[in-house]
């Protein structure tokens, strides 16, 4: 792994280190959060494979009493009838936080008071299963909003999810790493400083004792010279 490219000081090596510490302890936190969100990533799915399922039940059964009712029923009346909705809604989108991620929350309202207020034609002229179909629908809506509204939170889970494990590979294989190695290397630049540092005292410090001990001999000599 390649070292950063800083000079070899001790204040370098103090900063780096802080560096180290805050990169660890980041990369914990992000593995921690990157496995919270794979459990409820993996939780939300099996919910929603769940209740997909029993919607596209009710959606099959809704179907299946609007093609029972076109057969009873001719084309133009059946267009008459669904020519003008009697009820609309009004969708509302807002948010909920889950884990940092912003997931969207859909509410609804209808435009008239009574919601049983669904059918834009006269019961009489209408078959029982256009009915049912439309009943059905109302009754099925706003579970599709929910299910609208796991999907895209299954869908911004996954991205975020795939955003961290990159953050998380990026500190674990390259930032730490590199700091670790630049560490070593200014530790051992150090090191080795220390050392020649020591190695140049030591031989002043000979220099400086043999220098001592020729003088003490010239003082000697110059002593036997005089007593003499």
């Amino acid at each position: 792994m390649a070292r950063l490219n800083v000079n070899p000081t001790r204040m370098v090596l103090s900063n780096l280190r802080k560096r180290l510490k805050t990169a660890t302890r980041g990369h914990k936190l992000m593995k921690d959060k990157r496995d919270e969100l794979m459990k409820r990533f993996l939780e939300l799915a099996r919910e929603t494979k769940e209740f997909r399922s029993q919607v596209e039940q009710q959606l099959s059964e809704i179907y299946g009493s609007f093609t029972i009712a076109s057969a009873v029923m001719s084309s133009q009346y059946m267009e008459e009838a669904l020519m003008f909705p009697k009820q609309g809604v009004a969708i509302e989108v807002g948010q909920k936080n889950v884990m940092s991620v912003n997931v969207p929350v859909f509410q609804f309202t209808t435009t008239t008071e009574d919601t049983a207020d669904i059918y834009p034609y006269g019961l009489a002229t209408t078959s029982g299963e256009l009915d049912s179909a439309i009943a059905g629908l109302a009754k099925v809506f706003p579970a599709m909003l929910s299910l609208a509204a796991s999907e895209k939170e299954l869908a911004l889970l996954a991205d975020e999810i795939e955003k961290t494990r990159r953050r998380v590979n990026a500190l674990e294989y390259v930032m730490i790493p590199q700091l670790e190695e630049t560490i070593r290397y200014i530790t051992m630049k150090l090191d080795e400083n220390e050392r020649g540092n020591q190695t140049r005292l030591m031989k002043v410090k000979d220099m400086m004792l043999q220098e001592s001990i020729e003088q003490k001999r010239m003082r000697d000599r110059e002593m036997e010279l005089q007593a003499q």
